[in-house]
This record gives C-alpha cells, sequence and structure tokens, in this order.
C-alpha cells in the first residue's frame, strides 16, 4: 500500500515538473522575453571634473565616509566607553544570570553612560572644532587639532605612565618632554590597556561579595549532605536579593562615574 501511494505521488510531481518546463519555455519563447535583458548603466567616478573645487568636494564626501565606517571604533576605544561595557560584563557574570540582563540592554546603558561622561569633553570639541569649522572660521587640519585637543586631555588624564612608557619603548621615539610629544598611535593603545587594567580592577571587587555567598552556599550545601544539588541554583536568588537590597545598580553607575573624575 506505501509503495503504490509513493509512485502516485512521483508520477504527479514528475508531471507538474513537465508542465513547469513547458510554461517556462513558453515565456522564453514569447517575443517580450525573446529580447535581451538590458542592465541599467551605472557609471561610478571619482573626479573628471575641470573644477577644481568638484574634485576637493568628492575627496572629502570620500574622507567623510571613510570616518563614518570608523565611528564604532571611535566611539568603542577612545571614550569611557571600554571600562564601562567591561565593568557591567562583570557585573552580570558575578550575578550569573546568565543573558539578563541582556546584551542589547547592557550596550544601550553603555552608551549613554559614556555621552554622559564625555559631554563635557564632546562640548569643548564642539565648540572649539566643530563649530568654527562649519562657520568656516578655521581650516581643516586647525578643526583636526583643535577636536583632537580636548579627547587628548581625557585620554591622559585616565592613562598610566607606565602604561605610555611601554608603547613609548615599544615605538622606539625619543623621550617625549610633555604630553604634546607623545602622537595618537602611542597614546591611544596606552589608553585602551589602561582603561582594561581600570575596569578588571572594579570587576573583581564586584565580585568578592557574590563569590562569599557562593561559597557559603556551597559549604552549607556540603556539611546537609545535599552534595547533588547545585549550589549555584540556591546562591542565585541570595545573590539577587542582596544586590536589590543594597540598590546595586545605583552604587555600580555612581563607581563607575566616580572613577572618570
Amino acid at each position: 500500500m506505501l509503495t503504490n501511494n509513493r509512485n502516485y505521488k512521483l508520477k504527479w510531481l514528475s508531471l507538474l515538473g513537465i508542465v513547469l518546463v513547458g510554461f517556462w519555455m513558453g515565456l522564453l519563447a514569447s517575443p517580450a522575453w525573446a529580447e535581451p535583458f538590458e542592465l541599467p548603466n551605472i557609471n561610478l567616478q571619482i573626479g573628471g571634473e575641470d573644477n577644481p573645487d568638484a574634485l576637493s568636494t568628492t575627496l572629502q564626501l570620500i574622507i567623510l565616509l571613510t570616518v563614518l565606517s570608523l565611528a564604532p571604533a571611535i566611539v568603542i576605544l577612545l571614550t569611557s566607553f571600554t571600562r564601562i561595557i567591561v565593568v557591567l560584563s562583570f557585573l552580570r557574570s558575578s550575578l550569573a544570570t546568565n543573558q539578563m540582563p541582556p546584551n542589547q540592554i547592557l550596550i544601550g546603558l553603555a552608551l549613554f553612560l559614556t555621552f554622559f561622561v564625555m559631554a563635557p569633553t564632546l562640548q569643548e570639541v564642539n565648540r572649539e572644532a566643530v563649530q568654527p569649522l562649519l562657520q568656516g572660521e578655521i581650516s581643516q587640519e586647525t578643526a583636526y587639532t583643535s577636536g583632537m585637543a580636548p579627547i587628548r586631555s581625557f585620554m591622559f588624564e585616565q592613562t598610566r605612565e607606565k602604561d605610555l612608557a611601554l608603547f613609548v619603548k615599544m615605538a622606539q621615539i625619543e623621550r617625549p618632554r610633555n604630553f604634546d610629544d607623545i602622537p595618537n598611535y602611542v597614546l591611544i593603545p596606552s589608553f585602551i590597556i589602561s582603561e582594561l587594567k581600570t575596569a578588571f580592577q572594579i570587576g573583581f571587587i564586584i565580585f568578592v561579595p557574590f563569590l562569599i555567598i557562593d561559597m557559603v552556599v556551597a559549604s552549607s550545601l556540603m556539611s546537609m549532605g545535599m552534595m547533588m544539588l547545585p549550589p549555584m541554583m540556591i546562591s542565585l536568588p541570595f545573590k539577587i536579593l542582596l544586590f536589590v537590597l543594597v540598590d546595586g545598580w545605583n552604587l555600580v553607575i555612581q563607581s563607575l562615574i566616580q572613577s572618570f573624575g
């Protein structure tokens, strides 16, 4: 019986395939489909103008698109975002709540905290570089120098001298006399590893109280002979309760913001 049903289905599928092939061949044979399909003429050209201003505008557009493509890296590595997101990730790991809060919430919170911390710096950049450039008062080179000055000051305040000395040594440049002698390609990686060290220090402090709770719960279960019961399942509600009672989010965010002071 199953063999007959299978043969019946195969016959119908074969018939359907023949009909579809015939229909497709009929379309190809019709006058509308017999004509060749023409692609639209798309021409991407840089320059080609006798006017130097037109070429300059094209190059400015290319530079702008390049900067926009690097914008995520600039936001992540040249601001307070790195320290904030690492600390928040440590907090979630110490609570052992898996994906709660979700990654989208943590990244969104880290972004808005970054805007809060960097607000004075960004306002200075806007005042000293962006607005004068838009009004035509300064050139692009002057705007870049004026705009990087507040960002460099922020990074120097958060960077350890040991990390700066490491990259100055590896870059094999002359011993800098002041901060102005340190180029950006030396300052930026120094700032990044300093931020990671500070974030790991804060993360360790966050881990300690939750680790104590895990140890107490594990020892209590072992003393009661409940060795098959996962300690994490019992300690999780106590860690969440402790975090809520001490107003953990307020304390963590306050400590993060004050760490940039």
